[in-house]
């Protein structure tokens, strides 16, 4: 007599689909609380989609919309990894923000914005004038006329940080399936039935986490979508690391209603970057670097830190945020399906990923017995302003020099808990290849060092592009 699937032992408690960093988020905090958690991944690793291109701050959420989900998600995000970073050895480099005006009618803004961010619990914002503004960042261009100052923005690894979380849930047992497409699914009032390119697999409650594909997975499964992706590229570029003394602050504009608009700011890494620009656009899956747009951002930038002029770019690259046709993030538990979705979540994402964790789990109306002792993972440095692994004794070889990528952390990346699936989360692991040749000189050698360890191995010639 075959079982009842809710008796069965392969039913998971949780199944979250979609490994972008609110995914790897949600499988910490589920795991942490005691679920048997499963991520499935459409891809041969984390962080593929949306997530793979970010400008990476973490934000006070003093510009998020009031009494908003969104603005709770990210303070209540920004604080847990505050809280847990060093114990994860997770890179934090306290930077500061300044929203500048550049004009007479960004200069009357001021005043809304520093309200905005009071209203919003950000008590450290204040206008400073241009005098203090020209104090502060020596190289912005002289027509900057004041500016409100965000003193509590911080710079961190973008993708470090749910590579950690995403480890540490393994330590107390999730697991992964990469490769594995949800294709169809079934619910029988206790459990779903989920097909995907990887098999079948069994839960009794669905996380939909499938970011620029969360409303074709809702429809897919539901019979119906409650929202529409409508994706929204973001073209970058990335100054060589000379350009990085020029910046100390982030630079923000004054946002108009439809984009917070174009960012300068230090990396973790060392560069300087400048972007995203917010084009629509229907392609889900290919977000493609327009030669007049990268122009124009090097002109902005240029125009707003004249020292750039003539600054060589390290690379170009352009990411599809998951915006919907609304602004709020669209967060629903679907009552007597065993359904959470978390979608539209745009630029802010990053911040928010461990609060909006929080938040989803309190939707969840299952308890479970959380693990007596917690496991931390500590993940291997890539910023710029601690100390690297090429600065330790023992480290083998230099494998990638633009980036100082040495061997022994290119073999510690491959043979880790969680170890890549392609170049890309190669490269994201160690920036080998991420430098001033974009992996030219150390192509080859890293294609020879990850024969046989990716799903998706690598020519010689496959390091040779932006990221």
């Amino acid at each position: 007599m075959t079982k009842p699937l809710a008796d069965r032992t392969d039913v998971y408690d949780v199944i979250v689909v979609g490994g972008g960093v609110v995914g790897c988020a949600l499988v910490r905090r589920f795991t942490l609380e005691g679920a048997r958690v499963l991520l499935l991944e459409k891809s041969s690793d984390i962080l593929s989609g949306a997530s793979k291109g970010n400008s990476a701050i973490l934000h006070t959420g003093f510009d998020a919309p009031r009494d908003s989900l969104e603005l709770r998600c990210m303070q209540d995000g920004y604080q847990e990894y505050l809280d847990i970073h060093a114990r994860m050895n997770l890179p934090l480099l306290k930077s500061g923000a300044m929203v500048v005006a550049w004009s007479e009618e960004d200069l009357r803004k001021l005043d809304g914005i520093v309200e905005q961010a009071h209203d919003n619990g950000v008590a450290d914002v204040r206008i400073i004038d241009r005098e203090r503004v020209r104090a502060l960042e020596p190289h912005l261009a002289a027509h900057a006329l004041g500016a409100a100052e965000v003193p509590g923005e911080f710079l961190i690894d973008p993708w470090s940080a749910p590579l950690a979380y995403l480890q540490q849930a393994l330590m107390h047992g999730a697991n992964t399936q990469f490769n594995a497409e949800v294709t169809n699914g079934q619910f029988d009032g206790g459990v779903w039935r989920l097909l995907t390119s990887r098999g079948v697999f069994l839960t009794r409650t669905v996380i939909n986490c499938a970011g620029l594909f969360g409303d074709h997975l809702e429809q897919k499964l539901l019979g119906q979508s409650s929202f529409s992706i409508h994706p929204r590229k973001g073209q970058f570029v990335v100054f060589d690391k000379a350009a990085s003394r020029y910046l100390k602050n982030i630079v923000l504009p004054v946002p108009n209603e439809r984009t917070k608009g174009i960012v300068l700011t230090r990396t973790v890494y060392g560069n300087l970057l400048v972007g995203p620009t917010a084009e629509e656009q229907d392609d889900r899956l290919h977000a493609r670097l327009d030669s007049e747009v990268l122009s124009q951002l090097i002109a902005a930038a240029v125009e707003r830190i004249p020292a750039l002029e003539g600054m060589p770019v390290t690379a170009t690259y352009a990411a599809l945020r998951p915006a919907s046709e609304k602004k709020e993030y669209r967060v629903r538990k679907v009552e007597g399906k065993n359904w959470i979705t978390v979608g539209g979540i745009r630029s802010t994402g990053l911040t928010a990923a461990l609060g909006i964790a929080k938040h989803v789990f309190s939707l969840y109306d299952t308890q479970h017995c959380p693990p007596a002792n917690q496991q931390w993972p500590s993940m291997p440095n890539l910023a710029e302003h601690l100390p690297r692994d090429y600065q330790q004794p023992g480290y083998g070889e230099i494998v990638c020099h633009c980036e100082m990528v040495t061997l022994r952390e290119i073999n510690a990346a491959l043979r880790s808990p969680l170890p890549p699936g392609d170049l890309g989360g190669l490269k994201r692991r160690t920036r080998a290849c991420m430098g001033r040749c974009q992996g030219f000189y150390c192509g080859a050698r890293v294609a020879e060092l990850s024969a046989g360890h990716l799903a998706i191995p690598l020519a010689t010639g496959d390091c040779h592009e932006s990221h």
